[in-house]
């Protein structure tokens, strides 16, 4: 299973919100390329980066930090927040994401999503399907659409989406474990079946500890996000690198 520390910004800073609300922010650091270092300093690979300015906006804002990490590290950056166009999309790749995550515009603009799949391939594009209360979040978790989870997944997994990373938004920031029978159901819904894959599903929101990792792997997710643990220090970076070492 991948370990894939986040790294959230406002204002060009790492910061972290709680259940995705935008006045819990905590700046944690003025440089995000500084903690993007130490991440790859401790053997990890992969940055999950959101550009929660761009998630209000509703299009890409922070890409210039996204350029500079992705100049200056070897990480393998996924990219979401505000990705609505053609033009966002390409200014993402430009700057060095090696794949974007697309909610709100799966949701609102499914032909734009698709052909999204369909020009850069499933391995470059993420579906988000972020849950609150079983149903779709949009908007930077704003608002609330009428799509349920299981049924939004599972369309895009006919159109052939490999990866989707789901926050169960209710868990994110709270240090309370993440949402191991949400992504349970998901993963034995979506298991392969006729003219379908099955999906890698990365688990984000809640982790708070190694073992909630374990249990993460032990269920079959893909990867697991991990935030706010590290940044208040419930989980070390020591302890994520013998995590990847043994696993």
């Amino acid at each position: 299973m991948r370990i894939i520390p986040a790294i959230d910004i406002i204002d060009g800073k790492c910061v972290r919100l709680t259940k995705g609300d935008y006045d819990t922010k905590k700046i944690y650091n003025e440089n995000p390329l500084e903690v993007a270092k130490e991440f790859e300093a401790s053997g990890i690979e992969y940055l999950h980066l959101v550009d929660l300015d761009g998630a209000k906006a509703k299009h890409i804002v922070n890409y210039r930090v996204l350029e500079t990490i992705a100049a200056k590290t070897n990480l393998k950056i996924d990219f979401g927040g505000g990705l609505k166009s053609n033009e966002d999309l390409n200014i993402a790749f430009n700057c060095g994401a090696k794949q974007i995550t697309g909610g709100s515009i799966a949701v609102s603009d499914r032909e734009t999503f698709e052909g999204w799949l369909s020009k850069y391939g499933s391995q470059k594009i993420i579906l988000g399907a972020d849950s609150n209360d079983g149903k779709i979040a949009i908007n930077g978790w704003q608002d609330n659409s009428k799509e349920e989870v299981i049924s939004f997944i599972k369309a895009y997994q006919r159109k052939h989406v490999k990866y989707v990373i789901c926050t169960d938004i209710s868990r994110d920031g709270m240090l309370e474990g993440p949402s191991i029978e949400l992504y349970k159901t998901i993963i034995n819904t979506c298991s392969s079946s006729s003219g379908t894959q099955s999906i890698n599903l990365i688990a984000s929101g809640g982790v708070s500890s190694i073992v909630d990792l374990e249990s993460l792997k032990a269920i079959g997710c893909e990867g697991a996000i991990v935030g706010k643990a590290i940044y208040e220090n419930k989980i070390s970076l020591r302890a994520l690198e013998k995590f990847i070492v043994n696993n």
